[in-house]
């Protein structure tokens, strides 16, 4: 027997595979098909103060290996998720995390301090890809001062595992993870997705009611893999890999890159078996290499 467990902080996931936020929303909408409790998590999708209605449509749209989307974060906002969500997940054994979202550092703070507030929810996964409001809409993730003063102030009211979801969409991600790492965070995960957009020849018209969004799936898996490595060889904390896993092999190449576990997006809207396939994967590949633990294969990329 192998151990697949996987730890950030103080918080052990019973394997490394977690759903990706925003791809099966909080986790109860894939369970008739997988069962969630042989997950090492679920990231339950963008929540946030108040409820938001999401951007007109079409807000998705497939690509050549890939696809774009630019839902912007439809949900009911975070009462809803304590009255009616929260009580359906909170005894599901696996780990449930939510990914916290904000306009403004304070809508942050306040979102934080609500979500700490829950004794099932172990960690929340910080997505600083939103763009500030004060600041003209820039996203908090692009630079160091901004992507340090939403963690700052949200560290401060969080006593749990705090993950720090990094956006791509930078001229250095390293800069960021370790700016992050500087203010408390336990973790990162990277990435999120790539600003692109796609054009309807006969009409000429953008194909997204947003004109761009956000490129995920196996198209992006190479500069995803190149940014985690890059992270791992730039800060101590773990790293939560993510961008076009669609197999175990991609999983596995991901922690040897340096991830520590992996997040899956864009295969659930395939298959939403794929995440549990994975695991077994992982697991074979640890058995047949005799290697004892999941752990070991992170980071141990040869050059």
């Amino acid at each position: 027997m192998v151990d697949l467990s996987i730890r950030i902080k103080d918080l052990v996931f019973k394997n490394p595979v977690l759903t990706a936020s925003g791809t099966c929303g909080f986790g109860e909408e894939i369970a008739d098909f997988v069962d969630l409790s042989k997950l090492g998590g679920v990231v339950m999708k963008g929540t946030t103060l108040k409820p938001r209605q999401g951007n007109d449509y079409p807000r998705m749209a497939e690509t050549p290996s890939g696809m774009l989307n630019a839902v912007g974060l439809q949900n009911k906002g975070v009462d809803n998720f304590e009255k009616n969500i929260y009580p359906n997940i909170k005894d599901i054994d696996s780990q449930f995390i939510v990914n916290v979202n904000g306009s403004t550092i304070e809508e942050y703070v306040e979102l934080t301090e609500r979500i700490n507030a829950l004794d099932k929810i172990p960690a929340i996964e910080l997505n600083i890809s939103c763009p500030n409001v004060k600041e003209g809409g820039m996203a908090f993730g692009v630079s160091c001062p901004s992507a340090e003063a939403v963690v700052r102030a949200v560290r401060k009211v969080y006593d749990k595992p705090l993950i720090v979801k990094l956006s791509p969409n930078v001229t250095d991600i390293t800069e960021i993870a370790r700016a992050v790492e500087g203010q408390g965070a336990d973790a990162v995960s990277l990435v999120n997705t790539f600003l692109g957009m796609a054009v309807d020849a006969n009409s000429r018209k953008p194909v997204l009611s947003t004109i761009t969004g956000g490129l995920s799936g196996p198209a992006i898996k190479p500069i995803a893999l190149r940014m985690v490595w890059q992270v791992y060889n730039s800060v101590k904390i773990p790293i939560v890999g993510m961008g076009g896993i669609m197999n175990a092999t991609d999983a596995i190449e991901f922690m040897i890159a340096g991830a520590s576990a992996v997040q899956v997006g864009t295969a659930i809207f395939i298959d939403p078996t794929i995440p549990v396939q994975i695991v077994d994967g992982i697991n074979n590949y640890l058995e047949l290499n005799k290697i004892q633990n999941a752990s070991d294969l992170v980071g141990c990329l040869q050059i």
